[in-house]
Formats: structure tokens, sequence, C-alpha cells
């Protein structure tokens, strides 16, 4: 029993060793990905109506878990722009040009073998960080200038990534959703072995997320079941009449 006991103890110890404990305050890359509708919920659970306000994804090894809920969900971030990653030459904007945006992490950006959300202890992404935050976007939530353009200079007007700083910031005190009652908590008809999204964890004691992966003994590495390796897309539940529907590679049956 020592043995066994000991093993246990020692693969515990490795799995929540792998994943990338942050500062509250850094850098880190930034992609976008379609916005949620708020008829949709993504891997935390947390009530669809979250999509009326600006939330992100955050890549696996920061979010804590590589399936469903993880330690990030329901944190909020401030995100300020720096500079383009891939164009040439880079835009490193001024300080009156950089621009923020307060998010709630609601979903998963998904490790990927190569791409933005392959960062972990010992391997930086493309942007050399081991973050990558995933905004919602295009949403109503986030006016359509907020990504400065120069198509007349770069011939286009997305540059896709940015470099970001990032700052750990207090949701009730900070996010626009706070306020809304409608956006707090997880989609009705998911308990919370299936989600989990506290209004702030922050400053609420002991209402951080458990990591799903962990309780599951799902490896901190491993890809949602059937998703292509170098798929950075997070995943998202599909919310039917009075339910929620989770699809088997999301949550890992």
């Amino acid at each position: 029993m020592m043995i066994s006991y000991t093993l246990i103890l020692a693969f515990a110890a490795t799995v929540s060793s792998q994943w990338i404990d942050y500062p509250d305050t850094g850098l880190a890359t930034m992609s976008h990905y379609g916005g949620l509708s708020n008829t949709t919920a993504a891997s935390c659970g947390c009530e669809p109506l979250t999509a009326n306000y600006a939330t992100a994804a955050l890549s696996q090894m920061a979010y804590g878990s590589s399936s469903a809920f993880g330690p990030a969900c329901g944190k909020c971030f401030n995100l300020t722009l720096l500079n383009t990653i891939a164009s040439d030459p880079p835009w490193n904007l001024t300080d009156a040009q950089k621009k923020s945006v307060i998010v709630k992490i609601t979903d998963l950006c998904p490790l990927s073998k190569d791409g933005w959300c392959d960062g972990t202890q010992n391997k930086l992404n493309d942007g050399g960080h081991q973050m990558n935050f995933d905004l919602a976007y295009p949403s109503n939530a986030i006016p359509t200038d907020f990504y400065p353009t120069n198509a007349s200079y770069y011939g286009y007007d997305d540059f896709g990534v940015w470099n970001i700083s990032y700052s750990v910031v207090s949701c009730v005190s900070d996010w626009a959703g706070a306020t809304d009652v409608s956006a707090q908590g997880i989609v009705t008809g998911l308990d919370s072995s299936g989600g989990c999204c506290p209004t702030d964890p922050t400053v609420e004691g002991n209402t951080t997320c458990a990591s799903y992966s962990d309780e599951h003994n799902l490896s901190p590495d491993s890809l949602p079941s059937g998703a292509l390796p170098i798929m950075t897309t997070p995943w998202a539940l599909s919310v039917g009449v009075g339910a929620v529907v989770l699809s088997r590679w999301l949550v890992g049956f």
C-alpha cells in the first residue's frame, strides 16, 4: 500500500506541475476567433449570456485543464495591445494608439503541436510567450475599431495576432457584465460536475475552479478527442432547449 500511495502522490505532483503558474501581470500573445453567440456555452460552462460582454479563451496549459473547466474559468484580465507579430514590419503602437479590453475567461484554447496556444512550461509559442488569449471577436461587446488598422500601408487590416500585456483584475469591479445577473454562473441544466464559472475567483474565497482533467485523470497535454493537432479554435457547447449538450470530444468521454 505504501508503494501505491507514493506512486499516486508522485503522479499527482507530475500532473499539477505541468500547468503554467503565471504571474498576475505579464506579457502574452492574443489571437481572436469568431465571437460566441448568447445561445452557446463554451468550455467552462458559463451562462451563455456572458457572450453579451467581452470574453476570451486561454491557452490550455495556462487554463489548467485539457477538457471542460479549469482554474482559469471566471477570471478577468485587462488585455492591452502592444505590437503586431506577423506583419512586416511589425507595428509598434504608441501609447496613444494602445487599446485595452477587460475579458472574462469562459473558454479553452486547445494545446496544439504548432500554433499560438501551444505554449507550455518548457516551450514558448511563436510569439515568444507561454500564454495566449484568444479573444471572442467580432463581438457586440467590443468596438469594431478595437484593433488598429493601416490598410493603406500594409495592404490588409486584420493582423491576426498581437503581442499584449495582461493583468489579472477583479471581475466585480472591472468587467462590464459584473452587474448583469443573467450573465453569472453556469448554464441552466448543467451541474457543478460539468461546468464551473465563478463570479470573481480573485476576490471570492474558495471559488477557483478545479481542473476537470486532473479530477478525471486526463493528461494535461492531451487534445480534446477528435481535435485536429494544429487546431487552435476553442471548443463550445451547443445549448438545446432547457439543456446543454456536451460534445464527447470536449469532456473526454
